[in-house]
């Protein structure tokens, strides 16, 4: 049994949720049935799979989709019992040509191939709406000293692969994919991915839209992307209505007003016309209707987000006229309603500020062809600029990381959930203000945080846990990074198309101001795992403030940091001014274990995908060689360090065989840690390795040779390696991870003697980051004098180069600010994670009060 609650209250209307559940070793066997159960012991079907294993075959995750609503604060329970039939279902019916998904609400027929992928969208057996293409606009550049010329291009999506991933009976999941058409020259851009979403018995449509960019963007550019719908409305333009969702409500007006000179607004109809009540004209309002009819009919209206804090509502009478201002706003929710006689259809956009700009607009309400189009980047303004910020690269001066110029777009990705909603009859503000507020958090359900801590799923970590003096305090200060972070989000405006999710690298105090301008110091793109703190404390508070961030840095970083084509498919890129900018393309910063916990909370279909693109991400090495910099090509295809490279493959690789159970995945794994049993000084071998990825094998190439032993230890490999130890039993393995984390913390003396004179002092920098692998080796070795130096190395400012009480202070500047002077993202993600570790590795073993010696250990 696992109990289960929701992560910010139940949805206010009735909402169809995916989550997962963990489940300890042996707990959960193949073919058992789930069921689920609320608080008066009511049972009801579930639709449930596993999606992980242990290594003994039981399952490690499952992944459940129900639908929701009613009651207010509902807890509930997965536990083993047979399965009720489902009082609701969906079916599914696949054609040569297309493809219907009937919920009992929504009849959805799906295209298999063409540029909409929406033949019709029926509701009580009438069409309200078809559609569905996407639209992208191209811009090229001609430019003189006296005149620049602007040609816009518009291409429509063209669908190559149509595939049902699941068939209910609760949730469906449609996935198409294909690519942009230019109308001119039938050339072919800009790949996409589109998930639809079904659940039984709703009349909504969910989509998951990723684009992949697949050129530099040095010669063309992005002028708009949007998905377009047709709507098919009935009624006089008087009875066709639109709404847009501001900050707290809903605007609303009809096509054509029907407040004129002689009848102002207080004629007894004209509010009722707003409301969006149905007029028809009958004798007592002969001549209210015969004014109002001579008013102008406005077709088109939309709202732009243009900034994090900006955004405007205007319309036009038609496209030959000029478009009329209406409202000003900061931050819209990202809905708008367009209806008539017949209903009408929801369209909206997650994230709609934060991933600015971006627009919702409807062409055509009063006519024949209404359409609705939800504009991930719409074309009122710039067009989407992909160049890098520099003909140069720097990286003696800005910690760039190679001389290469490979500042490249090319196989990036943004991904985007958009939700709509089909209507019978004009819904009420409340109902539109309610989907507003579940489509920009839709709702979740999460476990309890011992419930995640005793499945032993997610590796190691800890609890949070008060009793003790230093302890409460090490809390304190875990949360007061968390919240310093959370809140610098909103400070410093980190939002926008290719940025929100991410966070920035290095601050400058002098300037009051992150390094956003200086090379390596810019945006973090994943380094040093923040993306795994977050998740890990999700994991020990079960917070949704936490949640959100860490899922926004999720699909950020998975995504827009990530490739997906193209050269560096399976790498991504380090820290830049420009996500894509740096010359180190990594595996770390692509790695499994960043993005599956998101997978494994969530279901999300995306995230899936990435999880599997990456598996044989080894092989991107014999293209883009991470130590090129340092050695020639040797007699094997390409080079790697046991950390980050290694450690990020067998992340890739653990995540695909625990999904799979595919042994071709655990046998790679497996070949790595016999390469490094056989070295005199096994994990500590290397760093740098010449590799095949086509064998798995590690071949030695000497010690303390160029890698960096802190660059093993900073990307997430102590966490990888210590969940690998709970699931391989392997005893030795368990050794070579706790002789790493000895040695870290030698003296000088001590290496040179230990190692036989090949490693010493000048291999080892930073030793807070191998805190936890410290820590791991003081627990299994029971070494109080190893544990007191694990904590030495996170409690003395000198060495944990994070200076507690994590305090931010307000300053005056060109504005009011709050500040940590000292702050680099690097610096607080480590401290973090090993504080986490060391709480359970050697919780038992603090210090009475904070050592302050300054000495290594």
């Amino acid at each position: 049994m696992k109990k289960i609650k929701w992560l910010s209250g139940q949805p206010k209307v009735i909402s169809g949720v995916t989550w997962g559940v963990p489940w300890k070793k042996g707990e959960l066997k193949k073919g058992d049935r789930l069921a689920l159960m609320n608080e008066n012991a009511e049972t009801r079907y579930v639709q449930s799979e596993p999606s992980a294993y242990w290594p003994d075959g039981s399952i490690k995750w499952t992944k459940h989709a129900a639908v929701f609503g009613g009651k207010e604060n509902q807890s509930f329970t997965v536990r083993k019992r047979e399965v009720p039939q489902p009082t609701e279902s969906l079916s599914i019916l696949e054609t040569e040509h297309d493809i219907q998904v009937n919920t009992g609400a929504l009849v959805c027929t799906i295209h298999k191939t063409g540029s909409d992928f929406i033949q019709s969208l029926q509701i009580n057996g009438k069409p309200i709406a078809a559609g569905g293409r996407l639209v992208a606009i191209r811009e090229t550049r001609k430019e003189s000293a006296a005149e620049t010329v602007l040609l816009h291009e518009r291409s429509v999506s063209f669908i190559k692969r149509t595939t049902i991933e699941q068939s209910g009976p609760v949730k469906a999941v449609v996935k198409i994919e294909g690519v942009h058409v230019l109308h001119k020259t039938n050339e072919e851009w800009l790949p996409f991915v589109i998930r639809l979403t079904f659940y039984a018995g709703l009349s909504e449509l969910g989509l998951v839209h990723t684009q992949l960019i697949d050129r530099s963007g040095k010669q063309e550019f992005i002028k708009g992307l949007g998905i377009e719908f047709d709507l098919f409305l009935e009624g006089e333009p008087y009875n066709r209505h639109f709404r847009f969702a501001g900050e707290k409500g809903m605007y609303k007006e009809p096509a054509q007003l029907f407040g004129t000179r002689k009848f102002n607004e207080r004629y007894p109809l004209y509010e009722k016309q707003i409301n969006g009540e149905m007029l028809s004209p009958d004798e007592e309002h002969k001549e209210w209707f015969a004014h109002g009819t001579q008013n102008a009919v406005w077709d088109d209206v939309k709202l732009v987000q243009d900034s994090s804090d900006h955004y405007s509502l205007s319309k036009r009478t038609g496209k030959d006229y000029a478009w009329i201002g209406m409202l000003h706003g900061c931050r819209a929710k990202g809905l708008c309603y367009a209806g008539g006689e017949n209903g009408g259809v929801a369209l909206g956009l997650r994230y709609f500020f934060e991933k600015y700009p971006s627009a919702l607009e409807i062409t055509g309400l009063a006519g024949s062809r209404p359409k609705m189009t939800v504009w991930l980047w719409p074309p009122d303004g710039e067009a989407m600029d992909l160049r890098h910020y520099t003909g140069n690269t720097h990286v003696a001066s800005a910690y760039e990381g190679f001389d290469e110029m490979r500042s490249d777009p090319t196989g990036i990705a943004n991904t985007n959930e958009i939700s709509l909603a089909c209507f019978s009859h004009m819904p009420s503000d409340e109902v539109l203000n309610a989907l507003a507020d579940k489509w920009q958090a839709p709702p979740l359900i999460v476990c309890e945080p011992d419930v995640y801590y005793e499945s032993k799923a997610l590796g190691v970590w800890s609890i949070i846990d008060t009793s003790h003096p230093l302890k409460k305090e090490l809390e304190e200060q875990l949360d007061a990074a968390f919240l310093f972070y959370k809140k610098e989000v909103e400070q410093r405006r980190w939002y926008g198309f290719w940025h929100y999710g991410d966070v920035m690298h290095t601050y400058d105090p002098i300037r009051h101001m992150w390094r956003y301008d200086l090379g390596g110091y810019a945006w973090q793109n994943n380094e040093l795992v923040p993306t795994l703190w977050l998740w890990q404390t999700f994991f020990r508070s079960g917070r949704e403030d936490i949640f959100r961030m860490a899922e926004a840095m999720t699909r950020h970083t998975s995504e827009t940091d990530s490739f997906h084509l193209g050269e560096y498919a399976g790498l991504g890129s380090r820290h830049n001014v420009v996500h894509w900018g740096c010359g180190c393309k990594e595996a770390r910063i692509s790695m499994a274990g960043l993005y599956k916990f998101y997978y494994y909370l969530t279901g999300d279909e995306r995230t899936g995908d990435l999880l599997t693109e990456v598996k044989d991400a080894d092989y991107a090495l014999v293209k883009t060689d991470p130590m090129r910099a340092f050695y020639e090509k040797g007699k094997h295809p390409t080079h790697a360090r046991t950390g980050p490279d290694w450690a990020a493959f067998c992340s890739n690789w653990l995540a695909e065989w625990e999904r799979t159970e595919n042994p071709k995945y655990l046998k790679k794994i497996e070949t790595g840690i016999n390469c490094l049993k056989l070295l005199p000084l096994r994990l500590l071998s290397g760093p740098t390795f010449e590799y095949d990825p086509a064998t798995s094998m590690l071949h030695h190439m000497g010690d303390g040779i160029a890698g960096g032993y802190h660059m093993i230890i900073a990307f997430g490999a102590p966490q990888v390696w210590m969940e690998l130890a709970e699931l391989l039993d392997d005893r030795e393995w368990e050794d070579m991870l706790s002789e790493f984390g000895e040695f870290y913390t030698l003296s000088d003396e001590e290496k040179r003697k230990k190692s036989g004179g090949a490693l010493h002092d000048g291999h080892f920098h930073w030793p807070m980051f191998a805190a936890g692998m410290t820590a791991y080796a003081a627990r299994k070795k029971q070494d109080p004098h190893l544990a007191a130096k694990a904590w030495n190395l996170l409690l003395e400012d000198k060495l944990s180069h994070t200076p507690l009480p994590i305090k931010p202070e307000r300053i005056e500047t060109w504005t009011q600010l709050e500040e940590l002077p000292w702050v680099t993202t690097n610096t607080v993600s480590q401290w973090c994670l090993n504080v986490i570790a060391a709480l359970e590795l050697i919780g038992d073993s603090l210090p009475a009060k904070k050592e302050t010696s300054g000495k290594k250990g």
